[in-house]
């Protein structure tokens, strides 16, 4: 099968990996407006050639785009209009309620996918490409009914052969839900990174004494910023919300330590062990 990958960054350069090593794809094409990125592409053999848009999805049995949410609004009717007879597209976005509403009056919509691969790390760039990266992680397809069933079995087929679950929301449902699950996490780190490096400049040590706790809460702080601009407008009415529900949350825990109250404390502390039921 020919794979052309729209965006050679940390999850379309492990996604070429992947299709490769498993056999999944016999003919990767890469499409990246970063010369550079194309570049590293073809020496770290992520894909075997670069070719434009309009040929990649010419070519391909699977066109994926794996770029921020932003660029993926704009070059979808383009890629749709480029593609083949028996093409298919699908997308790495982590929003999709605005995306689905903007390809629904395209002619061939039913050629799309609109798909959310729960992956990744707070790294970019091609050199930021690493194996397994999809393994035993969820693969979100929404609004599955509005797509041709031979074109769904098919990208299924590929997130399968990544050894990825594949779960089916609507996209609504999913923007919801990662609001909670991974954009609000992003949030919380960039803010706790502001926050640490704007008192470090009166206070040396911080980054001297930072160690494991610190470096895990904060590592999502170095994820491109450009990405999650792009999500935080795609998103904003559930991030919008989510962030109201955490900032209670946290004037909760300021409420009670300025009160002493620390067995309330102590008590909330405990509540949230609770999550150790759902996250083994």
């Amino acid at each position: 099968m020919t794979i052309s990958i729209v965006g050679l960054g940390l999850i379309g350069g492990s996604l070429a990996l992947d299709l490769r090593a498993n056999g999944f794809a016999t003919r990767l094409i890469g499409v990246d407006e970063n010369p550079e990125h194309t570049r590293i592409a073809l020496d770290y053999g992520l894909v075997d050639e670069v070719r434009s848009l309009a040929g990649a999805c010419m070519a391909a049995d699977i066109v994926v785009l794996a770029v921020p949410v932003g660029a993926i609004r704009s070059l979808l009717p383009l890629v749709l209009d480029s593609l083949s007879e028996k093409g298919v597209v699908t997308d790495m976005g982590s929003t999709k309620g605005l995306i689905a509403r903007e390809a629904a009056g395209h002619a061939r919509r039913k050629r799309l996918v609109l798909a959310h691969p729960m992956a990744g790390t707070e790294y970019s760039g091609p050199k930021a490409a690493v194996s397994q990266l999809f393994q035993g992680k969820a693969a979100i397809i929404c609004d599955a009914e509005h797509s041709d069933p031979e074109a769904v079995q098919k990208v299924e087929r590929m997130f399968k052969s990544l050894f990825m679950r594949i779960l089916h929301m609507n996209a609504t449902e999913h923007d919801l839900h990662v609001a909670y699950v991974s954009h609000i996490s992003h949030i919380s780190s960039f803010a706790l990174a502001l926050t640490v490096l704007e008192k470090e400049k009166s206070e040396s040590n911080i980054f001297n004494l930072a160690s494991g706790g610190f470096a895990s809460t904060v590592r999502l702080a170095k994820s491109s910023p450009r990405m999650w601009r792009d999500v935080f407008e795609q998103n904003t009415p559930h991030v919008l919300d989510v962030l109201d529900s955490y900032i209670e949350q946290i004037q909760r825990f300021r409420t009670l330590i300025a009160e002493g109250a620390y067995e309330e404390t102590y008590a909330l502390m405990q509540e949230a062990n609770d999550i150790g039921r759902i996250l083994k």
